[in-house]
């Protein structure tokens, strides 16, 4: 960006919105490690500010990202080790490092080569829009090695197993609409039209009342990672407290009124 020439992770918050932009475009927006952690700082951020209610994530050039740029990460994944994740304010993306994950939802938007760690960050994110032209790859099977942020542990959950081994083994391009066909993406944009399809969809996210939000995504995903018993468990709980909120008094009183709600996550 225009502010700061190194900075390659761009964020900004408006209308509950934080967007975060990928801004290294000369380069197919290839990961660094400064981009990662930069990105890393991003979800954290994300995740604390009141104010933001939904992340949306996309970036500038023609493509989403070309994958990392290797020779920036040796003395990690060569050293068995992962990312290289280590501060306070930060949040892994790849939700490989640690336990901690971000507590707002977040919309991506994609375009062009979405490769290796785009790849595995999107099943990170809970709702995708990708262009038509979107040309998904975990390539990393036909370079020597194998998918390290994630998509071992989590496409098979999302696409089914064979669907999932159909391209993880073969390093094959997955295009826009096959990964719409798997639902691995939610809608398909005319190229140039994937960001406004991404932001209509945040901009609805950002009008629904932020504890059913918070709470929607965190049950569904203990759901996920520690079973349905656990989450179970947690749901009237969590129902009680989010009835005697403010949002819920104005979420019965708009519908009376018949008019939108306006939220304020209290």
């Amino acid at each position: 960006g225009s502010r700061n020439h190194q900075m390659t992770i761009n964020v900004k918050t408006e209308e509950h919105i934080q967007y975060i932009e990928v801004d290294r475009p000369k380069k197919f927006n290839a990961m660094t490690q400064e981009m990662y952690h930069e990105l890393a700082r991003a979800y954290f951020r994300l995740d604390a500010d009141p104010e933001a209610r939904v992340g949306l994530v996309y970036a500038v050039g023609p493509h989403f990202t070309s994958g990392l740029e290797l020779t920036h990460w040796a003395g990690t994944f060569d050293a068995g080790k992962g990312f290289p994740f280590v501060a306070e304010n930060e949040i892994d993306p790849f939700y490989m490092m640690s336990d901690k994950r971000c507590r707002k939802p977040i919309v991506l938007a994609v375009h062009g080569y979405c490769y290796t760690w785009g790849f595995e960050m999107m099943l990170n994110t809970d709702i995708r829009v990708a262009a038509t032209d979107t040309r998904f790859g975990m390539l990393e099977v036909k370079r020597g090695f194998f998918p390290g942020a994630g998509a071992t542990l989590r496409l098979a959950k999302e696409s089914g197993w064979a669907n999932a081994r159909r391209y993880m083994l073969t390093g094959d391009e997955m295009s826009g609409p096959e990964a719409y066909r798997l639902g691995l993406v939610q809608e398909l944009a005319e190229p140039g039209q994937q960001f406004d399809r991404a932001l209509a969809l945040a901009r609805h996210v950002a009008k629904a009342a932020p504890l059913g939000v918070a709470h929607a995504l965190r049950l569904s995903r203990l759901a996920v990672l520690e079973g349905e018993e656990t989450a179970r468990g947690l749901i009237y709980p969590a129902m009680e407290e989010v009835m005697k909120s403010e949002d819920m008094m104005e979420g019965l009183q708009s519908f009376i009124e018949r008019r939108a709600a306006v939220f304020k996550g209290k």
